[in-house]
């Protein structure tokens, strides 16, 4: 089910299905170009599905803009009409906030809730005590034993404004020689990524400040592997968590370090390790894997601690991700560039905080 703002509704009006469409292909693009495991129409192959997305999207940029019958005098007049060039990213931005949510829930949705508000929204968590009341032994000519009395904690999120400023040739757009949904869907990755890297910054960080000391009671554990240690973590996690049955996760290579004590298992060509690469069960905990992401600060290296198991309760998400009002979108005349190139900037609003009181393990392998 789609994750989106009642603006959006508003904004295309009974337009509503170029946006689904614009959806659909989206989904349809991951799932070709990188794997991922969404539902998308198979009727028709991408190539053809942004064909007609591109028609649509003109066809919606003519109805925003309220400037009719562009194909019919030379682009280059349309392309100097600044209702036209507002209609046009303000359509892109509509579409960034249809799929955005959904696509970031994807990447973080198993330590990640998100949140969509206005502008100027309030984003507050309240956090409940995980503490029980204290229970005394009670003496018979007493009226009561020791008042005890809980308090919620609230963290607040205040999101932060991020800009992506790009060098955009418009006639080559509204000319259709540059693809409209392709430039959607690259500034709708950017966005996502850097979304994914601060959720991931944030849950990392915290994990990482769990306590170690002293050994009974820790819940930040380094060495090599032992299923022994990974079922006492477990073990702490479910008990602090209310009985919660927790979950191991990490990216397939450390999930690949997580075998059984016996030296003796066997795997053959049909097993869960060789098919998926990992086990999928161990001591009946559930793992799942998280799906590396590049570090774009950094040249082909990866993001995600390929040596840390991360033991978590799947109902409780620790990262609050708040994305504040809409795509804010703002384009210069070509005229105003010596290269009569147009600088577009595309501004998103939106902050992570750690709010809650579940508990949580980290299993840092060696």
């Amino acid at each position: 089910m789609a994750i989106y703002s009642d603006k959006i509704v508003t904004f295309a009006g009974d337009n509503m299905s170029v946006y689904e469409s614009f959806r659909d292909y989206f989904n349809h693009y991951k799932s070709q170009n990188y794997g991922s495991k969404v539902t998308f129409d198979t009727s028709k192959d991408l190539v053809q599905k942004e064909e007609a997305i591109n028609k649509a999207l003109f066809s919606e940029i003519e109805r925003v803009s309220q400037v009719s019958n562009i194909g019919n005098l030379p682009m280059a007049s349309f392309a100097m009409n600044p209702n036209v060039i507002w209609a046009t990213f303000a359509v892109i931005g509509a579409m960034i906030d249809m799929v955005l949510p959904e696509t970031i829930i994807e990447d973080t949705g198993l330590y990640t809730e998100v949140r969509v508000g206005d502008w100027g929204d309030s984003f507050s968590f309240d956090v409940q005590p995980r503490d029980l009341f204290l229970v005394s032994k009670h003496g018979r000519g007493r009226r009561k034993v020791e008042s005890t009395k809980q308090f919620r904690g609230q963290v607040n999120v205040i999101p932060e404004a991020r800009e992506i400023t790009v060098q955009v040739s418009l006639y080559r757009v509204l000319c259709g020689k540059e693809s409209l949904a392709e430039f959607a869907i690259k500034a709708i990755r950017s966005i996502e990524t850097q979304m994914a890297y601060d959720c991931y910054v944030a849950f990392n960080t915290a994990m990482n400040n769990l306590p170690t000391t002293p050994s009974n009671t820790a819940l930040k554990v380094t060495g090599a592997f032992d299923q022994g240690t990974l079922v006492d973590l477990a073990t702490k996690v479910s008990a602090w968590n209310g009985g919660m049955k927790p979950i191991v996760v990490g990216t397939k290579a450390a999930l690949a370090k997580v075998l059984p004590a016996n030296a003796n298992y066997r795997y053959d060509i049909q097993s869960d390790y060789v098919k998926v690469g990992y086990i999928q069960t161990i001591s009946g905990y559930d793992t799942l894997e998280l799906p590396q992401v590049a570090d774009w600060e950094n040249p082909f290296a990866t993001l995600l601690d390929d040596d840390k198991l991360y033991i978590i309760a799947p109902q409780s998400k620790p990262v609050k991700l708040c994305i504040e009002g809409n795509t804010l979108s703002n384009t210069t005349n070509h005229f105003d560039n010596a290269n009569l190139q147009s600088d577009t900037t595309m501004i998103k609003s939106w902050g992570t905080a750690i709010a809650t009181s579940s508990v949580a393990a980290l299993y840092v392998l060696q």
